[in-house]
């Protein structure tokens, strides 16, 4: 598993320049794509947590490039359905499915056919069993990325480093949350407006 993903990686990073890129985000458009990544807690009584999801992605482009200087890109708006959440956790692996009813991405306008990205967003977690254990089944999830689309002919892969707090927001009196650095890749579309 690991070896195809970096193996997945290294093509991203390597082979994307080469291709004739499509179009990229505009406003009016839309983004699809299916992704999966996979992390690790990063601190306090949960660093032992590991976590891998997979989801599915609608978004559109909101805005036209504005802004200033290096920082000039498109607004996008975004929903994510993540029907594969695990976290593997000590004593047992939570299993379930969320929805990220917001993701708000900054796109930047490079005229290339490489679109680095930062993102912000959050949502709803549903597990088998609490988690962490001794918590909730019914969790939230919000974080940040800083990604890159590799523009291809017809589709983009991205890849990108994304940070993910899970907690219970003081449901339950117990509520340590999960920490995690993820990696994630994705394989998507932009379709231009009609």
């Amino acid at each position: 598993m690991r070896r195809t993903f970096a193996a997945i990686l290294f093509a991203a990073f390597f082979c994307a320049p080469a291709a004739r890129p499509q179009a990229g985000p505009v406003e009016g458009g839309h983004e699809l794509q299916i992704w999966s990544g996979g992390g690790h807690g990063i601190n306090g009584s949960q660093s032992g947590d590991g976590v891998w999801n997979v989801g599915l992605r609608f978004g559109l482009i909101l805005t036209a490039p504005h802004g200033p200087g290096f920082l000039r890109g498109r607004l996008e708006y975004a929903v994510e359905a993540v029907p594969v959440f695990w976290v593997f956790q000590k004593g047992s692996t939570a299993y379930g499915g969320g929805i990220n009813p917001f993701a708000f991405k900054w796109a930047l306008d490079t005229h290339r056919s490489v679109v680095p990205y930062f993102e912000l967003g959050g949502g709803t977690l549903f597990t088998n069993v609490k988690t962490p254990p001794g918590t909730s089944q019914i969790n939230f999830t919000t974080g940040g990325a800083l990604g890159v689309h590799f523009l291809r002919s017809k589709y983009n892969i991205s890849t990108e480093v994304r940070f993910m707090h899970i907690s219970n927001a003081g449901m339950t009196n117990l509520n340590p949350g999960i920490n995690t650095i993820q990696f994630r890749l994705g394989f998507g579309r932009f379709s231009q407006k009609e």
